[in-house]
């Protein structure tokens, strides 16, 4: 009975150890996939061939059908991605540098965000009711994510209060937005110009 018993408990840890390995190789499969298919949508719009997305990825294109049965469904995970990923580097920041500079280098960030997210435009403006929920996790993500980042700021005198971390998210997304203003451009400029103008009326000078 011994025997039997540990050769159940055997068969067991070799299926759990087995179920690990296939949900490790499904992470990498989307993790590959969601890369993919960011870069693609960025330089050829979310209509790509999904042949395209799948080679680039290194799998096949079943696997990418059985992960994202529909293109939205695509399109809204690698929206999703990319609003985490910039989302979670606001707390990085602020561990990391003096709050007028985790400020400066997060806003930075969050307009290269908006340079990669130019492919998804089309999608996230059709109308598709698949997509009407992005506009609010944009938000509900951000806004929290600066508003710490503002406040860290104001504190030290390195920028003005009252300033709205949503009018700042739209005045970014409306410099980026701008014929012409490449993200290796025009759009840093401003960005920059943007970024001193917060420091006028603070409390004292700050370098940021």
């Amino acid at each position: 009975m011994r025997l039997g018993i540990e050769a159940e408990m055997d068969g067991d840890h070799g299926q759990e150890t087995g179920g690990a390995r296939v949900r490790a190789d499904a992470r990498r499969n989307e993790d590959a996939l969601l890369e993919a298919a960011k870069a693609i949508f960025a330089a050829s719009g979310v209509d790509a061939p999904a042949r395209e997305i799948a080679s680039r990825a290194g799998v096949g294109v079943g696997t990418l059908y059985r992960r994202f049965p529909s293109r939205a469904d695509l399109v809204i995970a690698v929206f999703k991605r990319e609003v985490d990923a910039c989302t979670a580097e606001a707390a990085v920041l602020a561990s990391g540098h003096p709050p007028a500079e985790a400020l400066a280098l997060w806003l930075r960030r969050f307009t290269k965000f908006i340079a990669a997210k130019r492919g998804l435009a089309q999608a996230l403006h059709s109308g598709d009711p698949a997509f009407q929920a992005l506009p609010d996790y944009f938000r509900e993500n951000f806004e929290p994510a600066l508003a710490g980042l503002l406040d860290a700021a104001v504190d030290v005198g390195a920028v003005r209060p009252g300033i709205e971390p949503y009018e700042l998210l739209r005045a970014i997304g409306n410099l980026s937005a701008i014929k012409g203003a490449e993200p290796a451009g025009e759009t840093p400029v401003m960005v920059e110009l943007l970024i001193d103008g917060l420091r006028f009326g603070a409390g004292k000078a700050v370098a940021g």
